[in-house]
């Protein structure tokens, strides 16, 4: 993905401020760039926190690759389990959802790129947001003026309507092989038992100003004293673990219907400055979409991906057509050639 039991479907008002509390950091700014300098047009709009060298690792049955070890460890979990691809993606994108919030989340969109080996298809799945049906052209102007880029992005009415549960339930049911409710399992005992803070997440509170967040948010990213929890920290969120519950239970009608979704739109038309226009009906009409993948030739290879909405495999193709007269192989570390990669 960049891809439990039955329980009551009741939902504390903390648990819907955990849910808001990852979706408005999904969509808002949530770092140096937007907290310190937000008229900077350098600014990111997550800042970056380092990287690290490691060594390649092979295997030969399956592989995940997640953003957050243990969103890493409930996929891997899930396919010892004998589930599939799809099993472990979502497995692996409910943990994201709580260990690392100011990245992806329930609270907005994704998309999924699956290849069927068994049948050699390769299908699509957009999960995009999309913006309410009261939205007009102009919704980004203020006093016949574009808004400031940073202040329009923080507001109300640049939050759309959510699409990853309503993407991922679809994927479910077209490839999945073990229970809804069994892959949420993973992130709802996270959630109740707690997990350490990674080093990721508190360099980006630190560089955050805790008055800058709403009061749930200052309470639970922060002690008392105003500064973020250290790394290590078991951070609890039982909240969040009632919410992945009733998802669990229900699916993802549970989001598009009911206290979610109220509290969401609630949130965003209730935001200050330039509150949203979000309707209960843009929820409930909400519909992910199969769509077909983008492909294109590069040498011997027919290279695919996630179409438009997305625009990630339309630029590699464009890329690769251009790249493909160069024999890049040939002298790769040459000057040129890395002038043109």
């Amino acid at each position: 993905m960049k891809f439990r039991t039955a329980t009551s479907s009741r939902i504390s008002g903390r648990a819907l401020a955990a849910l808001l509390l990852a979706a408005w950091f999904l969509l808002t700014p949530f770092g140096a760039s937007a907290q310190l300098a937000p008229q900077d047009p350098r600014a990111e709009p997550e800042a970056a926190t380092g990287w690290q060298e490691k060594a390649p690792v092979t295997a030969q049955r399956h592989m995940v690759v997640a953003a957050h070890p243990l969103a890493a460890s409930a996929a891997r979990e899930m396919l010892r389990r004998g589930g599939g691809a799809v099993d472990a993606a979502i497995a692996a994108q409910m943990v994201l959802n709580l260990v690392e919030p100011q990245s992806s989340g329930l609270g907005g969109g994704g998309f999924l790129v699956y290849w069927d080996a068994k049948s050699k298809t390769l299908v699509t799945y957009d999960g995009r947001e999309t913006a309410p049906q009261a939205a007009r052209p102009g919704r980004f102007m203020a006093n016949g003026r574009r808004r400031d880029f940073y202040s329009a992005m923080k507001s109300g009415r640049s939050v759309g309507v959510p699409g990853l549960a309503r993407m991922l339930e679809l994927a479910h049911a077209k490839h999945g092989k073990l229970p809804w409710r069994d892959l949420l399992q993973p992130a709802i005992k996270l959630a109740q038992d707690g997990f350490p803070v990674g080093e990721r997440l508190n360099k980006l509170l630190r560089v955050s100003r805790a008055s800058a967040l709403s009061r749930a948010a200052r309470a639970y990213f922060f002690d008392k004293t105003g500064n973020p929890w250290p790394v290590g920290y078991r951070l609890k969120n039982p909240a969040l673990a009632n919410t992945l519950r009733d998802l669990a239970s229900r699916g993802a009608e549970a989001f598009y219907s009911g206290p979610i979704s109220a509290a969401i739109i609630g949130a965003v038309n209730g935001a200050p400055g330039s509150p949203a226009d979000m309707t209960y009906w843009d929820f409930s009409s909400y519909r992910a979409k199969e769509r077909p993948p983008v492909c294109a030739p590069y040498r011997a290879y027919k290279v695919c991906g996630m179409g438009p909405p997305s625009s990630g495999a339309l630029t590699i193709a464009y890329v690769l057509q251009l790249l493909e007269p160069f024999d890049l192989g040939k002298e790769p570390l040459n000057p040129n050639a890395l002038h043109l990669v």
